[in-house]
Order: structure tokens, then sequence, then C-alpha cells
């Protein structure tokens, strides 16, 4: 599988047009959205309606989380599909999750790959035989890191800065 995973856009337009161009250089087959989509602070790139477009343009290749910001999004009326479960296997031994609730401090399941957002902080990190990798945020990132998001290339992860400059790569092999 080759993705792009992105986090916690809240309603932030700003670098989406950047995913797009770089899902289409990377040849992506998916582009995985780990929740908080809409709701922000309102700054001036705040645009839920863009968010919401460029969401919809994707809806056959996306997969899409409900956050714990998201609690006003009524699922079944957006244009595209958005998974209310708390945990997603997509692959293999590869799940997704929001990160409010499964993250890598409670995560059970061994030899696994855990894929989260929710802290806006880009890290992978391995735990025992787990792979724990947060791609940050692609509109809020915090701690002095830049935006960021994730490109996975089969069982090969890495995660870039807004810039294209990779800020942790990784091979899993359990």
């Amino acid at each position: 599988m080759r993705a792009i995973v992105i986090s916690d856009i809240h309603g932030i337009k700003t670098n989406l047009s950047k995913i797009r161009n770089r899902y289409h250089e990377l040849k992506c087959q998916k582009l995985i959205v780990l929740g908080d989509l809409y709701w922000g602070d309102y700054e001036e790139e705040y645009d839920q309606e863009y968010v919401r477009g460029f969401l919809e343009s994707f809806k056959n290749n996306l997969m899409c989380l409900k956050g714990n910001c998201d609690f006003l999004v009524n699922i079944s009326k957006e244009p595209f599909a958005i998974e209310d479960d708390q945990v997603v296997n997509i692959e293999d031994n590869i799940f997704i999750t929001h990160g409010h609730t499964y993250n890598d401090k409670n995560w059970l399941l061994k030899e696994s790959i855990l894929i989260f957002g929710h802290y806006h902080v880009p890290f992978i990190k391995r735990i025992e035989s787990n792979l724990f990798i947060n791609p940050g945020s692609i509109s809020k990132p915090r701690s002095n890191t830049l935006p960021s998001y994730l490109f996975i290339n089969n069982k090969e992860f890495t995660i870039f800065d807004i810039n294209d400059k990779i800020i942790s790569n990784v091979k899993y092999e359990a």
C-alpha cells in the first residue's frame, strides 16, 4: 500500500493543496485522515467547506476517521465515508485510530503497528514488539514542529514536514 496519512486538519485549508500534490507525486493509492476534520479556532485559514471539498475529491481513495473534536459531525450527512470505529485494521497488523483513546500508552496488541494522531507532534517509536507512529498535524503542529504528514510505502514509514524534509523513517520488521 502506498498512502499519505494526515491528522488534525481542524478546518484549516493551508497545507491541503501540498498534500494533494504529494499524493500524486508519490503515486499513492489512499489518503488516510486520522480525524479532527473541521472544528478549529476559526483562524484566517479556517474553511470547513474547502476541507470538505478536498476530502470529497478523494472519496474513492479515502479512509477517514472521526476524531474527538468531530463530535458535531453527522457522518451520515458527509459526502464521503467516515469511520466511527475507535480502531480500524487497514492491512495485516497495521491499525489506525485518532489517538485520544488508543495510543502508545495503552495499546495491548503485540507485534503490531499503531498509527494515530491527536498529539499534533510527529514521531516514530518502537516499544517492545510494537511500532507507534504519529504523523503530527497537517494544520496545527505543537512542540515547535512544522506541519507534517506520513508516507506509507508498503511497510516503510516516513514522516515528512511540510517542506518535504524527512523527520523520521523506519522500515518495519517484526
